[in-house]
């Protein structure tokens, strides 16, 4: 075959190729239309206001911005035995409330500043008030908390700059997962738990959802998507399995949880089935790590196919075993150490009353979180061998092998 011919050839194949990557790519759009779609109509539907339903009293105090116009008063003095210095006392501030029904209105209100509470505020200073409003219509204000709106809205937005600077179209594709999945989570799975659907079943399906959803939307359709997303969904259900397990022989649920005795005050009337929220929190928690791990042993899969297109299952598994390997201990470690950062305070306490260690080891708190921690931990290390299977048959088979 002379050189023309083979040159033609390869024109074709990669004009084919081509045509197949953009198909693919398409496809992969319409996919992540579909499910956006179908999470939206969930959505709707499940934060749709009930006929019957109460409004809670948090839900009926407002928040507004407001500005310090003057200090009348300030009688607050530092305080370095208790406080480190911050400055503990009083302070009568004069306010003008920026939004709102009242927007414009001047107040009057007492500010308490402790060493928990500390809202030092000088004139000009932006602040959060409550308002609230008394049977008789008398209303009056009290100090939240400083304006960090802007400050964290500025944080955010630098972050998904530079997220879509340094990553490209994968950096963007990113985002939208990123942001995809949040809202999944708040608009979809919490409204769903609150409603008394099946806890586990809900937590799955918006796993298999979210997981599809942000990896279609950050490297398209593709084999090695697919096997990403399989790999995540059976990890992170292991890892909820993991969890059941231990917490029935132990045993702990949703009960023993901090939170739980507001969620039995103000969820449970609603329908929320609180002794699955264990087993839904470890299923959520270890959701980022496990899709992390599936995609980079998929990806690596992948690419040794094709640098090396008469690689077999049993190479391109070792491969991936062996990459993933690698991945084992940091991913497994970033779980642990974010149990010990969450709970740094907490950790600092049982140092300094000295508790024994019987006690520390049968603490609810402790269990819980040793318990998410190594369910998380276990599903990455499950996720690694699935996934590198997974992936070896399939792209063994791409070739025919």
């Amino acid at each position: 075959m002379s050189n023309k011919q083979n040159n033609l050839l390869t024109t074709k194949f990669r004009s084919l190729k081509d045509w197949g990557g953009q198909k693919s790519n398409r496809l992969g759009l319409l996919i992540a239309v579909v499910l956006f779609l179908c999470a939206l109509a969930g959505a709707l539907w499940l934060n749709a206001a009930q006929e019957d339903e109460v409004p809670t009293s948090a839900s009926q105090v407002v928040y507004e911005k407001a500005e310090v116009t003057a200090v009348l008063s300030d009688n607050a003095e530092p305080d370095y035995e208790d406080a480190e210095g911050r400055r503990v006392g009083t302070q009568e501030l004069e306010i003008r409330i920026l939004t709102g029904d009242h927007q414009d209105e001047i107040m009057a209100l007492t500010n308490y500043m402790s060493a928990l509470f500390n809202v030092d505020l000088d004139k000009g200073d932006n602040i959060i008030v409550r308002i609230m409003t008394d049977e008789d219509g008398a209303y009056y204000a009290t100090v939240f908390n400083h304006d960090r709106g802007i400050v964290i809205g500025g944080f955010v937005l630098v972050f998904f700059v530079l997220l879509a600077a340094l990553g490209g179209k994968k950096g963007i594709g990113a985002l939208l997962g990123l942001v995809f999945t949040l809202a999944c989570v708040w608009y979809i799975l919490i409204p769903a738990l609150i409603r008394g659907l099946p806890i586990i079943a809900v937590t799955v399906i918006i796993i298999a959802i979210t997981s599809a959803g942000a990896l279609i939307l950050l490297n398209g359709l593709s084999q090695k998507t697919a096997c990403a997303i399989a790999g995540c969904i059976i990890g992170v259900v292991t890892a909820g399995v993991v969890a059941a397990i231990v917490g029935y022989i132990t045993p702990m649920n949703g009960f023993n949880m901090p939170e739980a005795e507001n969620l039995i005050l103000y969820g449970a009337e609603k329908g929320l089935k609180i002794s699955g929220l264990l087993v839904c929190g470890v299923l959520i928690s270890a959701l980022g790590a496990v899709m992390d791990v599936a995609l980079g042993i998929a990806s690596s899969v992948n690419e040794l196919k094709a640098q090396n297109p008469a690689a077999g299952v049993r190479e391109l598994f070792r491969s991936g075993m062996n990459i993933g390997r690698d991945a084992m201990g940091t991913m497994a470690n970033t779980l642990i150490l974010a149990f010990a950062g969450s709970s740094l305070n907490m950790l600092i306490l049982v140092q300094t009353y000295d508790i024994p260690f019987r006690q520390l080891i049968n603490t609810d708190y402790i269990c819980i979180e040793i318990i998410q921690s190594i369910a998380g931990a276990a599903g990455i290390l499950l996720t690694v061998p699935i996934v590198a299977f997974i992936s070896a048959r399939v792209m063994a088979r791409r070739a025919g092998r």
